[in-house]
């Protein structure tokens, strides 16, 4: 017995009724009188044969003239499937197609293979299977040094929750519901996740993880620019251990070199690369121990002051011309301990902390006669771009203040979206290109003082700093990546409803009040894990008030309270002297050339290959070292 499958089209030209009357003397049996019987049965959908319904066609002889076609009497069987759908009538999709979500979707995936096409340089490429592979390969190959500038932004403690609270927060500061809105960088066309740990620690701290960006090699928690092989502490085992970083290549490669931070300049984001130093904590000459000092170790200002001199003493054969912009704060730690040496804005009796009795400034500006010093505003302001070769801005004695508490500052400071957009147009005169990192250092200080609003207002003047960095520069050539060092135990938490004020305590879909715990007690959507735990401080901005208090772990009646407010702390579980950091992956995002290397889950050192490989960064140092 044969069987076959037909379409519905061949059913149409196929006769369907047996065949009545005489066979003839020719018949098909050899006799008269003997039928042929077709039988057709309907099949529903789901048969075995026919899965979207259709008939089955049974022919033969019979045989007993019985006028049935018996089941020994079938010769052949034959299918007429019908076929399965695969095409949805336009009036079965108008709820999705007329929706704005499905709209913007479907605009979104054409952006994105627009974009893949474009980055990878095949938008005229006929690729086939066996061409792809290949294509790829030259695309991705001829993206190798594409990039002429370099930016890298590093928000402290900038988790993903951190991420989606500052992006509702300020999307309802402009009057929206919040979690539509989008942060400059959320924008990028590329992005990824790192994995944050160190050699020896599950949750990092940022001299491991920033030494690890910016070398290419993952270290131990509280080391600066050097390998897992140093034993912190111990001055005698930095040497031979030091890493190479991508500023220092830059250097080598002839850029120009910049560095930005709200943290102090010395802290452990912004030393990372440019110091190697056996503890992070090492930030002037008096928080070393006398061995350090004794074995010949230098302290991370003393790093940064001679770091053109330092740099050519460690690699043989180079030639370098030093860091052209350096913004931060902790003017302390270069500066010695002598009232007479006060800057004029200083808060301290005594501003400087440095017991060799040396003024890192003046040296800076003796090594530097075409450099320019500065300490405020005013200072800022006055830098001209065209003009300046490089400037060194110490705006604090300790950290700059948080961008809600800027105001307050003595004599005034630039917020870290001025600094990035100075910087760059004083970088960009170099015809070689520049590398620069941005660091808002205080993220991470605002979280560790169990303040939200500090925290989320700081990621929000962040993403205005990449925002700056993006008008100022050209996406041809200048690649630029956003990540964070390390998130914080901060959560989002609750069912509120959307558009709930993010700093606000929780309602639910369809409630007004305030949703209840199993305490009775209302609770807020933002909330840590650990720490110092709940304040009501009113219109305060500076989140360190907090330092000067108890411990308030625990649960507390906020019912009366608004935690709305600028000095409002969230409630945390477990009581500690400052909350901690977080183990989770972090986001990565970029733009630029060989940004589409930024995808997946990666180890937190592939950021620091992505750019030498971007701006073929070693290819241009070795370059460079053999002309010398």
């Amino acid at each position: 017995m044969k069987n076959l499958k037909l379409s519905l089209i061949a059913l149409a030209v196929m006769g369907l009724s047996a065949c009545d009357g005489d066979d003839g003397t020719n018949g098909t049996d050899g006799s008269n009188g003997v039928n042929s019987l077709i039988v057709q049965t309907a099949l529903a959908a789901g048969d075995a044969n026919c899965p979207n319904s259709g008939v089955q066609i049974d022919s033969g002889i019979d045989a007993d003239s019985s006028g049935t076609l018996e089941s020994s009497e079938i010769d052949s069987t034959e299918y007429v499937c019908s076929p399965g759908v695969t095409t949805v009538d336009s009036s079965e999709l108008l709820t999705n197609v007329n929706n704005e979500w499905f709209v913007e979707g479907q605009e979104e995936v054409a952006a994105a293979r627009q974009t893949w096409l474009e980055a990878t340089n095949t938008t005229s490429a006929k690729i086939t299977a066996d061409t792809a592979p290949s294509v790829a390969e030259k695309s991705i190959t001829s993206l190798r040094g594409s990039a002429k500038n370099v930016i890298l932004f590093v928000g402290d403690g900038m988790g993903i929750s951190t991420v989606t609270a500052a992006r509702i927060l300020e999307g309802q500061m402009k009057g929206e519901l919040g979690e539509e809105n989008q942060l400059s960088f959320d924008k990028m066309d590329f992005s990824g996740l790192a994995k944050t740990y160190n050699v020896d620690a599950q949750t990092p701290d940022s001299a491991g993880t920033m030494t690890a960006m910016m070398s290419g090699v993952k270290t131990d928690v509280g080391v600066i620019g050097v390998d897992e092989d140093i034993e912190r502490g111990d001055c005698s085992t930095v040497a031979g251990n030091e890493l190479v970083t991508a500023l220092e290549l830059a250097e080598i490669a002839g850029k120009s070199t910049g560095i930005i931070s709200t943290a102090r300049i010395t802290h452990a984001t912004p030393a990372a690369t440019y110091a190697k130093s056996a503890d992070r904590n090492w930030e002037d000459v008096s928080d070393m121990p006398e061995a350090a000092v004794t074995a010949g170790c230098v302290d991370i200002a003393d790093q940064l002051v001679n770091f053109e001199s330092m740099l050519e003493a460690r690699i043989s054969g180079v030639d370098v011309d030093g860091i052209e912009v350096a913004f931060g704060g902790g003017r302390r730690h270069f500066l010695p301990k002598d009232a007479s040496f006060n800057s004029t804005d200083a808060v301290s009796a005594v501003e400087g902390d440095r017991t060799d009795g040396r003024d890192l400034t003046a040296e800076w500006q003796a090594n530097y006669s075409n450099g320019v010093y500065i300490t405020d505003q005013s200072g800022f302001d006055g830098l001209n771009t065209e003009t300046t070769e490089r400037v060194f801005g110490l705006f604090n004695e300790s950290h700059m203040q948080y961008e809600a508490d800027r105001e307050n500052d003595v004599a005034g400071e630039p917020s870290v979206s001025e600094m990035t957009e100075k910087a760059i147009k004083i970088l960009d005169n170099n015809d070689e290109g520049f590398f620069l990192m941005v660091e808002s250092g205080r993220i991470d200080h605002g979280h560790h003082a169990g303040s939200a609003y500090n925290a989320l207002t700081d990621t929000i003047e962040f993403a205005q700093a990449v925002q700056s960095a993006i008008d100022n520069t050209d996406p041809e050539d200048t690649l630029i990546i956003v990540t964070a060092d390390h998130g914080h135990v901060f959560t989002i938490a609750g069912y509120p409803k959307r558009g709930n004020p993010i700093l606000g305590k929780v309602v639910n879909v369809g409630a007004d009040e305030p949703a209840m715990a199993a305490d009775d007690m209302p609770y807020t959507t933002l909330g840590y894990t650990n720490g110092l735990g709940f304040r009501n401080l009113g219109d305060e901005t500076d989140a360190d008030a907090t330092y000067s208090l108890e411990v308030a772990a625990g649960r507390q009646d906020l019912t009366d309270v608004d935690t709305t407010s600028t000095g409002y702390h969230q409630e945390a579980l477990v009581p500690l002297s400052s909350e901690t950091h977080s183990g989770e992956d972090v986001g990565i995002y970029a733009s630029g050339p060989a940004a589409l290397l930024v995808n997946g889950t990666n180890e937190q050192s592939v950021l620091y290959h992505i750019m030498d490989f971007a701006a073929d960064l070693t290819t241009q140092a070795n370059a460079a070292q053999s002309q010398e």
